[in-house]
């Protein structure tokens, strides 16, 4: 026998109609921790029912009290949405001059998907290499947002190399002379897409970390390590070929990525992310692309993960 919960669910004995969602699902579909869903159930504000004592939640019904109700406790929808994750001038660009409204929180693919999962982020911007399968953000996507109502379009492919100062006086021409040369590599921050990436690239080429001459301190975005080898700060880093032609540095292509926007089915159909769509589809967002280098537009709002 069933166990109804109070708040707004069907009367005690009926059958849930539709689909059911279990806690991690839910959560994920009201952008809430679980601990606030518990909270929310033990306090017969959320409806739910309890079968051999596991709690299911009808998707029907969860959609109606939200429309109804909203969330107790989280914050009002954003009036002006946010892009949280990995860095990349070609996006920033587009979302001032798309008129899109977005404001951009570069601070990495792992942190803005987190962001995004609290609900404090409308779209997250990733790049994130798994090494397992080699495919890039759908594993993390499905591993951080199981059975959430999740759209991922392609924003560009992205070359990813050496950053190195002009003229390349190290000679660097693979990451094996990094260690070979004692060049003096600054890394991005733990998180990031690109830390991912020089960690595998390194792996599939034998380096060991210890081997190399390492910047003490990270940088936090593409930009922030193209600067500190102009600088004179260190000799190279693992980042995209538009931070490196836009400081005037030398670049060693080592990889094409491919750079991707998630977001809620529901805020994929709002004025903010349909007005940066668009815009990625008029000829100055491709001219621009192309005057950046590295980048390769050609599905740019192309659907490759629809949860």
């Amino acid at each position: 026998m069933t166990k109804t919960g109070s708040a707004a669910g069907p009367p005690q004995g009926a059958s849930p109609p539709g689909e059911m969602m279990d806690t991690r699902e839910v959560a994920a579909f009201l952008r809430l921790k679980e601990r606030r869903i518990y909270d929310l159930v033990k306090a017969n504000a959320l409806p739910h029912v309890r079968a051999t004592g596991k709690l299911l939640f009808p998707r029907a019904q969860i959609e109606a009290w939200l429309a109804a109700k909203g969330v107790p406790g989280t914050a009002p929808r954003l009036s002006a949405p946010i892009i949280a994750g990995s860095h990349d001038p070609l996006l920033e660009w587009a979302a001032r001059e798309s008129g899109s409204g977005f404001a951009v929180l570069a601070c990495g693919s792992g942190a803005g998907l987190a962001r995004f999962a609290e609900g404090a982020a409308t779209l997250a911007a990733l790049h994130w290499l798994d090494g397992d399968t080699g495919e890039y953000n759908v594993p993390l996507v499905r591993a951080h947002l199981p059975g959430s109502d999740i759209v991922m379009v392609e924003w560009a492919r992205r070359t990813q190399g050496l950053v190195v100062a002009p003229g390349n006086p190290l000679k660097l021409r693979a990451l094996a002379d990094l260690a070979r040369r004692k060049a003096r590599v600054v890394e991005r921050q733990p998180g990031s897409g690109s830390r991912e990436l020089f960690v595998y690239l390194a792996a599939q080429a034998n380096v060991v970390r210890d081997k190399l001459v390492l910047v003490p301190r990270p940088a936090q975005t593409e930009t922030d390590l193209a600067a500190m080898i102009r600088d004179g700060k260190a000799d190279a880093g693992v980042a995209i070929e538009a931070a490196a032609r836009v400081h005037g540095l030398a670049f060693v292509p080592l990889a094409t990525e491919r750079f991707d926007l998630v977001l809620r089915r529901r805020d994929y159909f709002e004025p903010p992310a349909q007005a940066l769509l668009a815009f990625a589809r008029t000829g100055d967002f491709r001219e621009h692309a192309a005057a950046l280098r590295g980048y390769d537009v050609s599905k740019t709002g192309a659907v490759v993960f629809n949860a």
